[in-house]
């Protein structure tokens, strides 16, 4: 083709592309709309691919060519899928980045990349490929060591980490084949090579105590124990409270206070009272560990607790955010001690209503060590009228007391439930172990009315210090920097794609343009009792966002509260620590936030990836619990819901155990089904039988990966 014509042709295919800036062609396709002869299309062909070659022009997937633009480059967190390919979670917000599995580069699942987006296609989430990894998620992997003929290896027990890790000889230690094995990655190898690492502990073989739990902690990478600096500075505290440390505290070591918490729990970070006062109302004392006042800033015990972020609740043991001479003993509201505390005392009327406060360091000694059962004992002792008699005893006031608190609480939920705050009671696992730290049982934690009384008082206690700095600042004028924990409105795809879920089950929910909490309570109260109760309230939590910490304050959706934060339990909780050294530092006319180690939006940061760390490690030490529990009930028969449809199967919960496993496709032998992913559900081709999420089922247990927290069920005929 002479220079001529190729020159002309350039500028009018550059030109047609200016003009369609959007729009994404076929070779064949371009040539058509620039009246391009056929005899003269495998030039044009050739002009094409060079213009795509000289970045003139944008070449897609597909051999699709659009206009030039600048490369679009984003950064997030991976998240893989254990089919291997992955979506890229945005730091932006914009929308998930699918992430196929070629296209990874060496990243691995929960690492912070930077993702090449490619054009996308209309209806589909962006596409692109990983450049460059900014951090680590795993710098070491719990896995199974493996010998071969020539080599060894480790197979990560995190199915979402889809390479296996090199082991040369000289850096197996002394591990041996078979053996859960912590891997320090030393080479990421490249897309070609597999990832090379040396071994830096033992756990142990899969069926030894402990080895899975401490696999979990491992691979969620959680810290077993404290640098030695912390554990220095934790020899110079005091064994007992000084008596120099009570002055210029409120004493309220006189007054019936007293803790309810669960039988196995050894730290007591909150403590509460109640009051009759001469006008008829209550004064409700809500009394929490100052543990600001062991703890202080820039300490090596200060940064350790920020790098946690907060204790840990695993099966078998606890991984706390401070050590037990602090979480156990010096902090922990123990009975018939003086402990120094924090108190929120709240004047409210019978109905509820909250007519003053006071927020001020105190001193306390917690009179009773209640547990939840004790308390509802209690509780239903007094439904049944056992008692008829007047008990003027010291046991008789803590009774009266403990009943009226109940009184209150119930005014208190009735109050937020009328402004519309989402109860969801949803049930948890709970796992009984033996000596052995074997399962014996799995049940369902009972949530009773005590433990309701408690949720009610640190509910309202945490919004009264929220409410408190709101009045600070309208008051003084000053912007008195703070951490709140916020929950943002369910929005956008999440939001529309429950909406369709619902109403493919029959409901309608209409949530309009202005989204409320009281329109999510009225769907769930519908739904209360059906067959859907379940897997609706499931689907309807996690389409809400997720709650975080955050010095923007956005309120807080789920409980309808327009002012929150967290301030009953410095003992597990970083920033919990925080709002108590904000508080006391704004008491004091101290019109800006005191020197902290980190600024507070690292802080909330921090915190909130902690804590969603923390969670998937506390789920997944159960899970490790309910398969191993399993495994002895292969054979047996249970009535489950269907909890989850793909292409590859369903997924089946037995709400018994709260246990859930997969019915593969391939054991629906009836049919050919084909998966309906809009009406959530599989239907038969030739029978047309369906199988719709929420739907009641009866299943075998046929199979227990244990390696692998996975159980196969088939569908009993």
């Amino acid at each position: 083709m002479k220079a001529k014509k190729y020159k002309q042709i350039e500028e009018k295919l550059l030109h047609f592309l200016e003009i369609h800036p959007d729009q994404i062609y076929r070779s064949r396709e371009l040539a058509k709309h620039l009246n391009i002869a056929n005899q003269d299309y495998q030039g044009f062909k050739r002009i094409v691919r060079q213009l795509a070659e000289e970045k003139k022009i944008l070449r897609h997937k597909g051999n699709r060519y659009g206009k030039s633009q600048k490369p679009t480059i984003v950064t997030g967190i991976l998240h893989v899928k254990t089919q291997g390919y992955g979506f890229v979670i945005r730091d932006d917000g914009g929308e998930d980045v699918f992430v196929s599995q070629r296209n990874m580069n060496t990243a691995l699942h929960h690492d912070k990349v930077k993702v090449l987006l490619w054009a996308q296609p209309v209806g589909k989430l962006p596409e692109g490929k990983i450049v460059e990894i900014l951090e680590r998620g795993h710098t070491k992997i719990v896995g199974i060591f493996q010998e071969a003929k020539t080599y060894n290896y480790v197979i990560p027990d995190e199915l979402k980490i889809t390479r296996d890790v090199l082991v040369h000889e000289k850096n197996r230690g002394k591990a041996l084949s078979g053996q859960k094995v912590v891997v320090e990655i030393t080479s990421w190898g490249d897309s070609r090579r597999m990832p090379e690492g040396r071994v830096v502990e033992v756990l142990g073989y899969p069926h030894e105590k402990g080895a899975d739990i401490l696999s979990v902690a491992h691979g969620f990478d959680l810290p077993l124990t404290f640098p030695e600096t912390v554990e220095e500075e934790v020899k110079k505290l005091p064994q007992e409270i000084p008596s120099s440390f009570t002055e210029d505290r409120l004493d309220l070591r006189n007054k019936l206070i007293f803790t309810i918490d669960p039988e196995e729990a050894k730290d007591f970070d909150d403590a509460i009272s109640l009051e009759h006062l001469e006008d008829g109302s209550f004064l409700l004392g809500v009394h929490i560990a100052d543990v600001s006042k062991f703890v202080p800033p820039a300490s090596a015990l200060d940064r350790e607790a920020l790098r946690r972020g907060t204790s840990v609740y695993l099966v078998d043991r606890v991984i706390p955010m401070l050590p037990e001479e602090l979480s156990n003993n010096l902090c922990s509201l123990k009975p018939g001690v003086d402990r120094l505390t924090y108190s929120v005392l709240m004047k409210l009327t019978p109905e509820g209503i909250l007519e003053d406060y006071t927020i001020c360091e105190s001193v306390i000694r917690s009179k009773y060590r209640l547990t939840y059962k004790q308390v509802q004992k209690i509780i239903d002792e007094s439904k049944a009228k056992i008692k008829k008699e007047k008990d003027k005893s010291e046991d008789g006031d803590l009774k009266k007391t403990i009943l009226d608190m109940v009184k209150l609480s119930r005014k208190l939920n009735e109050r937020w439930h009328e402004i519309g705050r989402i109860d969801f009671d949803a049930p948890e696992a709970e796992v009984i172990l033996d000596e052995k730290g074997q399962p014996v049982d799995l049940k369902i934690k009972e949530r009773t009315e005590s433990h309701k009384l408690i949720e009610a008082f640190m509910l309202l206690a945490n919004q009264t210090v929220a409410e408190h700095i709101h009045h600070l600042r309208q008051k003084t004028g000053h912007k008195f920097p703070f951490v709140y924990r916020v929950h943002e409105k369910p929005r956008g795809e999440k939001l529309e794609e429950f909406v369709r879920f619902v109403r493919a089950l029959g409901y309608q929910f209409n949530p309009g343009k202005k989204i409320t909490p009281k329109k999510f309570q009225l769907l769930l109260q519908e739904v209360t009792g059906t067959k859907h109760e379940i897997i609706i309230e499931d689907i309807a939590l996690r389409t809400m966002m997720k709650a975080v910490y955050s010095t923007r304050n956005t309120g807080h959706f789920g409980l309808a509260f327009r002012n929150y934060t967290h301030f009953t339990s410095p003992i597990r909780r970083y920033p919990d620590l925080t709002v108590h050294r904000l508080v006391k530092a704004y008491s004091k006319n101290e019109p800006e936030h005191p020197q902290l180690v980190t600024s507070l939006s690292k802080i909330c940061e921090i915190s909130t990836e902690q804590e969603i760390k923390a969670q998937e490690a506390e789920r997944e030490s159960i899970r490790a619990k309910q398969v191993e529990f399993m495994e002895s009930r292969v054979g047996d028969e249970f009535d489950g819901v269907i909890s989850g449809v793909t292409s590859f199967g369903i997924f089946v919960e037995i709400p018994e155990y709260l246990v859930e496993g997969l019915v593969h496709i391939s054991d629906l032998k009836d049919d050919y089904y084909i998966c309906d992913e809009k009406n959530y559900r599989l239907v038969g081709k030739e029978r047309n039988r369906i199988y719709t999420l929420g739907e009641p089922v009866r299943v075998q247990v046929v199979r227990v990966l244990r390696e692998m927290r996975k159980i196969d069920f088939i569908l009993s005929s």
